[in-house]
């Protein structure tokens, strides 16, 4: 497996907590004295930077803290299907390109119990490291899944039981609609493009956010987010 450098406090905390592999532990002197314990407990090799020197090694918002780890792998679908849980909750992501708003759907997935995230091998962000920083550490605890064909997965998603509701602005029904009594895999389209037309057209039914304001879009990460709790809230978790 190759190794990537990840940054920041509670990326490499969560890191070390699920027990990732981790090559070597980078700190800048003086700082993290926490993160440093826990890598002495979990015998960790540690190299000490000064400010300047971990400027260089590490590049971003790293708050004094990188680590070189093994990569992040993917599930397979088979994997997730059997998941020992009666109605599980999938998000699929038709071809999201910002690192970004994967991040914070991430969170979002593992704040409020989402099974497993689903996305597409091309067209879309990979897991990588801003993702995991964005993240702040969720992408340890969060199932993804790399599918080849967004719409064939739709498909083999039905044939397991899985309704599929798509998130469309223009939809009627809104997303206090969505049923949840069941097998769920709600889709979130790209930034600006929405979902492609053949994605679109498999799904069950599509759901809308009801909103109020004059401006009456918003960014994949916060629709995604909205709609995740309001699954988690239905189902009274």
């Amino acid at each position: 497996m190759m190794a990537i450098v990840i940054i920041g406090k509670n990326t490499v905390i969560e890191a070390i907590n699920a027990k990732r592999k981790i090559y070597e532990l980078y700190i800048q002197k003086g700082t993290n004295k926490d993160v440093l314990s826990l890598a002495n407990d979990k015998h960790i090799k540690v190299k000490i930077h000064d400010k300047q020197a971990l400027n260089q090694l590490l590049e971003g918002v790293h708050q004094g803290v990188g680590a070189l780890v093994d990569d992040y792998a993917y599930k397979s679908l088979e994997d997730v299907l059997n998941i020992d849980k009666e109605h599980k909750f999938f998000v699929m992501l038709d071809s999201l390109e910002d690192p970004h708003n994967l991040g914070a759907i991430l969170r979002s997935a593992d704040a409020f119990g989402v099974d497993a995230v689903i996305i597409p091998k091309n067209r879309s962000v990979k897991l990588n490291a801003t993702v995991a920083k964005v993240s702040t550490g969720a992408i340890e605890y969060v199932n993804v899944v790399e599918v080849t064909n967004l719409s064939q997965t739709i498909d083999k998603l039905k044939d397991n039981g899985f309704w599929v509701t798509g998130a469309d602005a223009s939809a009627d029904q809104v997303i206090g609609d969505i049923d949840t009594n069941t097998s769920l895999c709600v889709v979130i389209g790209s930034e600006g493009k929405g979902m492609h037309r053949l994605v679109k057209e498999k799904c069950d039914y599509h759901v809308k956010i009801p909103m109020v304001g004059h401006i009456n879009s918003l960014n994949a990460s916060v629709s995604a987010g909205i709609v995740i709790y309001e699954v988690f809230k239905k189902r009274g978790i």
